[in-house]
C-alpha cells in the first residue's frame, strides 16, 4: 500500500512537471504544436520501452473494449488544454483546477459505479476541494 501511495505522489509531481514543460513549449510554438511533440516523444519512448520489455502488441484487438480507444483523444485534449492554460493562469491555479476537476469526476464515477462511501464524508471532501479551488483563485487586492 505504501508503494502505491508513493507511486501516486510521484505521478502527481510528474504531471505538474509535464504541464510546466508543455506550457513553456506552447509559449514558443502553440498549444497544439506543444501537444503534438508531447505525444510524439511519448509514443517513441513508450514504444521503445514496450519493445524492450515485451507486450507492445495485444494478443487480439478484439480483446480491447471499444471505449478504451477514447483514452488517446482524451489525453490529447488534456495535454493541449493544459499547455494553453498554464501560461494564462499559472501553474498553481492550473494544478488546483485540474485536481479539483479530477476529484469531482472521480467522486461522480465512484457514485455511478456504486462504490460505497459515506455520503457525508464524500460531499464534505468535495466541498473542501471546491473551497480550496476558490481560495487558490483569490487574488490579494493591491
Amino acid at each position: 500500500m505504501i508503494a502505491a501511495i508513493i507511486y501516486a505522489i510521484v505521478t502527481g509531481v510528474l504531471v505538474i512537471l509535464s504541464r510546466q514543460v508543455n506550457g513553456r513549449l506552447s509559449l514558443s510554438t502553440s498549444p497544439m504544436t506543444s501537444s503534438f511533440y508531447n505525444h510524439l516523444v511519448g509514443f517513441i519512448v513508450m514504444s521503445a520501452v514496450l519493445l524492450a520489455l515485451g507486450g507492445l502488441w495485444p494478443s487480439s484487438l478484439a480483446d480491447i473494449p471499444p471505449y478504451a480507444w477514447l483514452g488517446g483523444p482524451l489525453g490529447v485534449i488534456f495535454v493541449a488544454a493544459g499547455s494553453w492554460v498554464i501560461p494564462k493562469i499559472g501553474a498553481v491555479n492550473t494544478a488546483v483546477l485540474i485536481i479539483g476537476g479530477q476529484m469531482i469526476a472521480g467522486a461522480a464515477m465512484d457514485m455511478a459505479e456504486g462504490v460505497t462511501a459515506s455520503p457525508v464524508l464524500r460531499f464534505s471532501g468535495l466541498a473542501l476541494i471546491l473551497a480550496g479551488i476558490l481560495l487558490a483563485q483569490a487574488r490579494p487586492r493591491a
